[in-house]
């Protein structure tokens, strides 16, 4: 009966600070297309100018790969009205910090400035959209700063080409298949005209989400969004579809070597469903069982126990039409990849056959509202959450209700999930190898 009541009180003590941070926000289209997302936090004079476009890697085509990511670069080169080369001179100048990403499914950017250069922001971010200037000499510049970046952190970076490797092999027919970086070949064989019509394509209002936050004032905000955005024209619109896998029936055995590692790695890999499913989330519970901290499972038997690793990890790579469910281990000393692989599946298969406790179970709740609550502890993180829930996951209120699923999620659940996703005939695994 007494743990009953720790339970219910520890719950109860979840729900409340999860309360204390709800997120409130407006939202609303322009005419173009164009969907807004405000939030005020007047609390520190700091604002967040983010657009979110939905163009990612998997939007490439086959013989053209990379142009996703090369224009998170290029859109930085400058604007009709912004030289090139002065558009991180003009964020700096006036207090600000920006940046921008790339995955498969959508490209980021963002501003973070004193509230009182909220406007720049908005033009700023307008430029890039209404009035951005598309060159030979912007695309062999950043032809060769991505070149760099390729050579950098995937070609003589250790372990840097994992990705690409289970990716290739995981996905068939999917365009997920072929890394974010893409091919340096494609990049130098397409024409100006090619990246162009990418950017009139893709780079539309009615393609964008933009997301303000922080130290505003709502009716001013909506003026300015409406003088520097509204007269944007709307594109036409984008038809996607998308492609199906065949399940996978049988284990995948592939190799790799890599001339920058002296300590192999294995991955075992299973193909997983969407980031908007429920089962999606139950992966990632999963993944904090097996390898979130000292205390998890994986960790605690292979390396503090056992000794037969040097690294363990477990992570469920969710993606807008699948994700990747990840189990990567490196050996110490004279253990074998084999044997390694025998221990990680030791251990999923007690997750299938068993019902994990309900301390354990508290203690998975207590970590994901810790995570959920720290992720939107700061303006900057509570943009990209918008963004993202609006965009990728088509529900913008889970900025406020997320936890609520993690916290709904049984210990059965766990159980029976594990047991149809995490199977050996249903992966593929990858002999990470060094370079003789």
């Amino acid at each position: 009966m007494k743990k009953v009541i720790i339970a219910a009180f520890l719950l109860f003590l979840a729900i409340t600070n999860v309360e204390a941070q709800k997120v409130t926000y407006q939202e609303y289209d322009l005419d173009n297309g164009m969907h807004v997302v405000l939030h005020q936090d007047n609390t520190a004079p700091v604002v967040t100018v983010s657009v979110m476009y939905h163009v990612g890697a998997k939007d490439e085509n086959p013989e053209r790969t990379g142009f996703a990511h090369f224009f998170e670069h290029l859109l930085f080169e400058g604007t009709q009205n912004i030289p090139r080369g002065e558009w991180f001179k003009i964020v700096t100048a006036n207090g600000g910090t920006n940046n921008a990403n790339t995955t498969q499914d959508r490209t980021y950017y963002y501003e973070v400035f004193p509230s009182n250069s909220l406007e720049l922001g908005l033009w700023m971010e307008s430029e890039r959209l209404l009035h951005p200037v598309i060159n030979q000499i912007g695309v062999d510049t950043q032809n060769e700063v991505v070149k760099e970046e390729k050579r950098l952190r995937v070609d003589n970076s250790p372990y840097g080409q994992w990705t690409g490797e289970v990716f290739k092999h995981l996905f068939k027919n999917h365009p997920y298949k072929w890394t974010t970086i893409g091919s340096l070949d494609h990049l130098d064989a397409a024409t100006l005209e090619e990246f162009q019509a990418f950017n009139k394509k893709f780079y539309i209002p009615n393609n964008a989400v933009l997301v303000v936050a922080g130290d505003l004032d709502i009716p001013k905000t909506k003026k300015m969004i409406e003088e520097y955005f509204g007269p944007i024209p709307k594109g036409e619109p984008i038809v996607r579809s998308k492609t199906e896998e065949n399940p996978i029936n049988e284990e995948i055995k592939t190799t790799f070597y890599d001339p920058n590692i002296q300590i192999p790695a294995v991955f075992t890999v299973y193909r997983t469903p969407a980031m908007t499913t429920r089962d999606a989330r139950v992966l990632d519970m999963i993944s904090s069982i097996l390898s979130d901290g000292k205390s998890s499972r994986l960790y605690k038997k292979l390396v503090d126990e056992k000794k037969k690793a040097l690294q363990i990890a477990a992570f469920n790579y969710s993606l807008e039409d699948y994700g990747a469910y990840i189990v990567l281990a490196l050996p110490l000393g004279e253990n074998t990849l084999t044997d390694l692989v025998s221990e990680i599946d030791e251990e999923i298969v007690k997750i299938q056959s068993e019902l994990i406790s309900e301390k354990e179970l508290q203690k998975l709740r207590n970590k994901f509202e810790n995570r959920f609550v720290n992720s939107n502890s700061s303006v900057e993180g509570i943009a990209n959450s918008l963004a993202n829930n609006y965009m990728l996951y088509k529900d913008i209120n889970l900025i406020n209700s997320e936890f609520e699923i993690y916290n709904s999620i049984s210990r059965e659940e766990i159980k029976d999930i594990a047991n149809k996703y995490l199977n050996p005939n249903q992966r593929l695994v990858l002999d990470y190898l060094p370079k003789k």
